[in-house]
């Protein structure tokens, strides 16, 4: 069936896009996205928030990772209202929050609050800093950025990859929200449809970046991290509970995984990554448009009900490699 007509649907990772990736068509930039992160004042799908009375009523720590007087923040169920309790915290307008990270302080890109926080977890909340414009030369198809968003409106950079067009210009850091891509803003994008629009620059021609980089402490200033290292900063974290966030319903608090469970979890994640990789291409290598792919998708891997957005990625990877490039 066509894509968007009667499909099931999957809520996505908060976070996480290639901008390598192939981009996709009918992804109208500004429009919001399924967590209700793009977009302001728009109607918000799915069940509304749970009364005060039914959220976990856990009290976190937090700090502004630039340096702070630690708070106290409690009763939130999602990414948007945890911003929303920091903000007011520390009086700030919520719009300043652009990402958090869990026990340090550091720019660290495997710290970055995701789904969901360990019960002792300590927060530092990393907020708008310098901003800046600089251009860039795109010499090469793909620019080596990863690019992710915090589930509220702002896509920023998680990954620089080693050699590539974007690492030799040091103005440009992880963790720089991009706000906007030669003068088109992207506030309230979708970590994906950044990506699209990075990856469809044309080649061989020049673009202008507005960037906001997260204030930093004066321990952080002049570094500048490649994103996906261990961080250096203090492992606060002790809890075996987690609280889950969720974009509908409620937030639940989780027992985490044993030693043994996380390993088997792993090796049972690669397994399953490399049978799904395997399965979709062959499902994709002899059909003519990403709507047969998604039909043979929901035949063999309905279960999974994989969105839109994802099956024209596939689909955009398959065309990719049937004509070498890779």
């Amino acid at each position: 069936m066509p894509l968007g007509l009667g499909r099931r649907k999957k809520a996505p990772p908060l976070v996480e896009n290639e901008e390598a990736e192939p981009g996709r068509g009918g992804l109208g930039v500004g429009e919001p996205g399924p967590l209700g992160g793009g977009g302001s004042g728009g109607p918000q799908m799915g069940l509304p928030p749970p009364p005060p009375a039914l959220r976990p009523r856990l009290v976190f720590h937090t700090q502004l990772a630039h340096g702070s007087p630690t708070g106290r923040i409690e009763g939130f169920t999602n990414v948007k209202e945890l911003y929303g309790k920091i903000a007011e915290a520390f009086r700030l307008p919520t719009a300043e929050v652009m990402f958090c990270t869990l026990n340090t302080h550091k720019v660290d890109m495997d710290k970055l609050l995701g789904g969901q926080i360990g019960l002792e977890d300590f927060i530092f909340a990393h907020v708008k800093g310098q901003r800046k414009e600089v251009e860039v030369f795109k010499s090469e198809d793909a620019l080596g950025l990863t690019i992710t968003d915090n589930g509220a409106g702002y896509a920023f950079i998680k990954r620089i990859k080693e050699g590539s067009v974007i690492d030799h210009i040091h103005l440009i850091s992880v963790g720089d929200m991009i706000e906007a891509i030669n003068g088109q803003s992207l506030l309230g994008c979708r970590h994906y449809e950044v990506a699209r629009l990075l990856k469809e620059l044309p080649r061989g021609r020049t673009f202008t970046l507005k960037l906001t980089e997260p204030r930093k402490a004066f321990d952080m200033i002049s570094q500048r991290s490649a994103g996906g290292r261990p961080g250096s900063g203090p492992q606060l974290g002790t809890g075996r509970g987690t609280l889950r966030l969720r974009s509908r319903g409620p937030a639940t608090v989780e027992d985490l995984p044993s030693a043994f469970e996380e390993k088997a979890i792993e090796k049972v994640d690669d397994l399953l990554e490399s049978y799904m990789a395997a399965t979709m291409v062959e499902l994709g290598k002899d059909k003519r448009n990403p709507d047969e792919l998604a039909e043979a998708l929901d035949e063999r891997l309905g279960d999974f009900a994989f969105p839109d957005e994802f099956v024209f990625d596939v689909w955009g990877a398959i065309g990719d490699a049937k004509v070498g490039r890779y």
